[in-house]
């Protein structure tokens, strides 16, 4: 949500800096586990013969000398629908591969010194040597993670990268022999199917297990005004169960736990993020610390969609709003401008921010884009450079 006042002084007075919108689409490890119940565990032979160094930086030589990444299924542990197994399996089998995430945010208060916020999540073990998926909302802006262990072991975390548009971000621990989790194939769930969650709710029991089904599939639901779609299940979640596993009947790992719903009469909503839509993310998260080609377009925006708050902002009339534009941008550098009404991108006329990445995830990094505007009832046409975002630090 933005601030009020935040929201006046950009529009009033054309501030040109702050919050990006990003618009889109160590070594890896080596991969082992332990075989249960006849599970059939595909593992490709690169990890064999490849060095972990040069899978992680893309450095593995093939015949003719080119070089090429690692694979997902080089890098991460792949399970199968083999057997169907009973709850208390389930979590023998996959509770070694959930952690607790601990997490020190430095806050400065308008009218208080500095402080130290901490927050808690959870996290799920991804390779025998400590890499480790979670959510981009449990860590953000961290300046300290804590990682705990099944086993009660604690281990301090390095940030390796983050990804807002999915939610998703790699840490890793300096560990070894660490129980991964296979990775299912969530395409291939249907309402109904068995799961279990286990995680940290409250930030204080970890390695809570809680069991459900699919209740739904491609949901549909926006969070920090990102549209996701996610698996919808009933299976108990709470605050802190973010980050960790959703498992299927055969404990293979389908889901990231993403969001609970909650109100005063709501119970058994629980979401996670579809594991098919984050494997190449949380490859390219290890590889590169960012997930390359995606958009950014250097400004935020501000959906006005009532006269309401229309006066509220003090402009004429609804529409989308850029808020800010980022200095020494692409945006910048073409002349937008915070304060202006953004009539059409790309010759589609647009009246939301999520109208505009409709028309954005459409091109690619590089593209030229006709971006029309209204500003101080004059139209005026820009032509942005789509550039790539990468992380700023």
């Amino acid at each position: 949500m933005f601030d009020n006042d935040e929201v006046r002084d950009a529009i009033d007075e054309g501030s040109s800096d702050g919050n990006q919108t990003k618009w889109g689409s160590a070594e890896p490890p080596k991969v082992s586990r332990k075989m249960k119940w006849g599970r059939i565990v595909a593992v490709a032979s690169i990890c064999l013969v490849v060095s972990l160094s040069s899978l992680i930086n893309g450095n593995g030589a093939n015949d003719d000398g080119s070089s090429k990444s690692a694979s997902i299924e080089a890098v991460f542990l792949t399970g199968s629908l083999s057997e169907s197994l009973s709850i208390p399996e389930i979590a023998d089998m996959a509770a070694p591969s959930v952690v607790e995430i601990t997490t020190e945010v430095i806050v400065t208060g308008q009218r208080t010194p500095q402080y130290v916020s901490e927050g808690a999540g959870s996290g799920v073990i991804l390779t025998e040597d400590g890499y480790i998926v979670t959510n981009n909302h449990v860590i953000d802006g961290a300046q300290k993670i804590s990682v705990r262990l099944v086993s009660g072991e604690e281990y301090e975390a390095e940030l390796i990268g983050t990804d807002e548009q999915t939610d998703v971000a790699i840490i890793k621990i300096d560990a070894s022999g660490l129980s991964p989790a296979a990775l299912g194939d969530s395409s291939t769930l249907v309402v109904g199917n068995q799961v279990v969650a286990i995680g940290n709710p409250l930030g204080q029991l970890g390695g809570t297990v809680t069991d459900g089904i699919i209740s739904a599939l491609d949901r549909d639901i926006t969070l920090d005004d990102q549209t996701m779609s996610l698996l919808q299940t009933n299976a108990a979640i709470n605050p802190g169960n973010s980050g960790g596993g959703l498992f299927d009947g055969s404990g293979n790992l389908i889901g990231i736990v993403v969001a609970k719903s909650s109100g005063t009469d709501v119970e058994g909503l629980g979401f996670a993020i579809p594991i098919n839509d984050v494997k190449s993310v949380m490859l390219e998260l290890m590889q590169n610390g960012y997930v390359k080609g995606r958009i950014e377009l250097g400004m935020t925006f501000l959906d006005i969609a009532s006269n309401q708050e229309a006066m509220m902002y003090r402009v004429s009339q609804t529409g989308v709003y850029i808020l800010k534009v980022t200095g020494g941008s692409n945006a910048e550098a073409a002349g937008l401008k915070s304060g202006d009404l953004i009539v059409s991108v790309g010759g589609t006329e647009v009246s939301s921010a999520a109208e505009i990445t409709s028309v954005i995830d459409g091109h690619e990094v590089g593209d030229s884009v006709e971006i029309k505007v209204m500003r101080n009832s004059v139209e005026k046409v820009s032509t942005l450079t789509l550039e790539e975002s990468k992380p700023s630090n």
